[in-house]
């Protein structure tokens, strides 16, 4: 499948048009950014890492039976994706108390959540990707009911496979984020699911295996990255 033309570059992937208008390119990069872009840098592997690490989780979820856009590995940092008509959401799920949730509601980091807490947040970078509610939702009609039921399921469904996944690999999934699509009247998940979008920690040490090496200057984050992978069994090159 060959390139056609850039249709969108965000922080960290840029997405081609290819000549099948069902299919599109996600091309991973190494540019690494926080705070909504305030802070950036260039991290060498990481795009190859993230695209790796991506295929083996999307193909997990699909073997449990949840829909995603994701086709194919095309090189060591690109992949083939369906075309999604996105939904302008996040879904968040946390497991674990970490990040926004301490500083919004005032409680300490690493308190186990059961039931897990469930959120949307409005996807958009100029207003720091506000918390909605399903009242927001409707009243915008960002989505339907049906849909944002959908989501719910499928992102609950998602939590069941991949905290098992990564606890038998020894790494704790704090929390992560999840944008859906439709694709021919369907729900389906889109975008991506790296250590970018979610956070990771070793379940002994609780040692942080994600972004927030990044964002907090700890070092070592393609280190981190390339451990989670090579827990999971994802084949870098």
């Amino acid at each position: 499948m060959q390139i056609e033309q850039e249709l969108y570059s965000g922080k960290a992937k840029t997405v081609y048009t290819t000549a099948d208008p069902d299919r599109l390119i996600l091309r991973f990069r190494d540019d690494t950014s926080a705070f909504d872009g305030e802070k950036t840098a260039q991290l060498a592997r990481k795009g190859m890492v993230n695209n790796k690490t991506n295929a083996f989780i999307m193909e997990q979820l699909e073997k449990a039976g949840i829909p995603t856009h994701f086709e194919r590995v095309l090189s060591n940092n690109e992949s083939l994706v369906k075309r999604l008509d996105m939904i302008p959401l996040e879904c968040v799920v946390r497991n674990i108390t970490a990040g926004s949730i301490c500083r919004r509601l005032g409680v300490p980091e690493n308190q186990d959540l059961d039931p897990p807490v469930f959120e949307f947040f409005l996807k958009n970078d100029e207003l720091h990707d506000p918390l909605v509610n399903e009242y927001h939702i409707r009243a915008f009609g960002w989505a339907s009911d049906e849909e944002m039921a959908t989501m719910k399921r499928l992102t609950f469904e998602v939590n069941d496979v991949l905290k098992q996944l990564f606890m038998d690999a020894g790494i704790l999934l704090v929390d992560y984020k999840l944008e859906f699509g439709r694709y021919h009247g369907q729900i389906v998940l889109g975008d991506e699911f790296t250590a970018d979008g979610c956070r990771l920690w070793d379940a002994a040490t609780r040692k942080k295996l994600d972004k927030d090496r990044f964002r907090q200057d700890m070092g070592d984050v393609v280190e981190a990255y390339e451990e989670v992978a090579e827990r999971l069994g994802v084949e870098l090159d």
